[in-house]
């Protein structure tokens, strides 16, 4: 395995693991103003949400790496003390793109950009029409973590409007994962389109997995199932009693045909099959079958 002392390589390389390994990192595209109202805006993919209560969010301007340069959007938050963080969705990540080019300062990337300036409600810096949520932020802190390039400077947002375009939200009036349609950068000039890859993981909130430690041995050591699969087992809450095995393996004849061979390969990838066909007691059932 490669191992990296981070103060034994440059921090050009340095930078670059951190992002191709981080990732994907959602984009706030942070509109703001300078002292004299002029309008500037820039994305950032070191960005979060940290908090609900207070709702803050928090993203870093970070110190150009080649020449320890600041960015205009750091100069005007630390001016006015606010900020409209408005979110990215696939189509428009080229004009999120297009609005990072190091322009002169007193540009407006709106207008580089094409993208549409709309008025907040609360804060100074305007919001972009064509994004699907902005939210009107509050600057409570700034953060600087060093001085030299490649040295973050934490801006701590809290939220105090959000707008939410309907064209996003369910039957429900929650939005919907599929239509927001989220992009988030990755490392070197990679992006990646949130409804590609969209999976759900049931969390463990309700119920109490009973872990990986309670599969019978051979189980973990057997090679058939994924940390995946352990992970799925894991998080039944009950495990089948003695009583539920037997009355499954009485009805299933290939599960007691591997049972009287005596084949643990071949019954854990029995097993394995109904973990994909999303079965998880029946999986457990044949696991435990005897």
């Amino acid at each position: 395995m490669k191992t990296i002392t981070p103060k034994d390589i440059s921090t050009v390389d340095l930078q670059r693991y951190l992002q191709t390994a981080v990732g994907p990192r959602p984009i706030a595209m942070a509109s703001t103003v300078d002292a004299d109202g002029r309008p500037n805006l820039s994305p950032f993919s070191f960005f979060n949400l940290f908090s609900a209560n207070p709702p803050i969010l928090v993203f870093s301007a970070s110190r150009r790496v080649r020449d320890n340069s600041l960015k205009h959007t750091l100069f005007n938050v630390q001016a006015t003390m606010q900020v409209v963080i408005n979110v990215v969705n696939y189509e428009m990540v080229q004009q999120t793109s297009l609005s990072s080019t190091e322009y002169k300062d007193g540009v407006n990337e709106f207008v580089k950009s094409g993208l549409t300036m709309i008025p907040s409600e609360i804060v100074k810096p305007f919001r972009i029409k064509e994004s699907p949520v902005q939210f009107e932020c509050a600057v409570q802190e700034i953060i600087p973590l060093g001085n030299e390039g490649g040295a973050g400077n934490l801006v701590i947002c809290e939220v105090l409007k959000m707008h939410i375009s309907e064209e996003v939200l369910d039957e429900n009036g929650n939005i919907d994962q599929h239509k927001i349609d989220l992009v988030a950068r990755m490392g070197s000039n990679w992006y990646t389109r949130a409804n590609e890859g969209m999976f759900e993981v049931e969390k463990p909130l309700t119920t109490l997995g009973v872990g990986v430690d309670a599969l019978p041995k051979g189980v973990v050591e057997s090679g058939v199932f994924s940390g995946n699969d352990l992970g799925v087992l894991g998080n039944i809450e009950q495990i089948p009693t003695d009583e539920e095995v037997a009355e499954f393996v009485a009805s299933n004849s290939e599960v007691q045909e591997l049972v009287k061979q005596g084949n643990q390969s071949e019954k854990f990838k029995k097993a394995k099959k109904y973990l994909e066909e999303n079965n998880v007691p029946l999986a457990w059932k044949t696991i435990l079958a005897k």
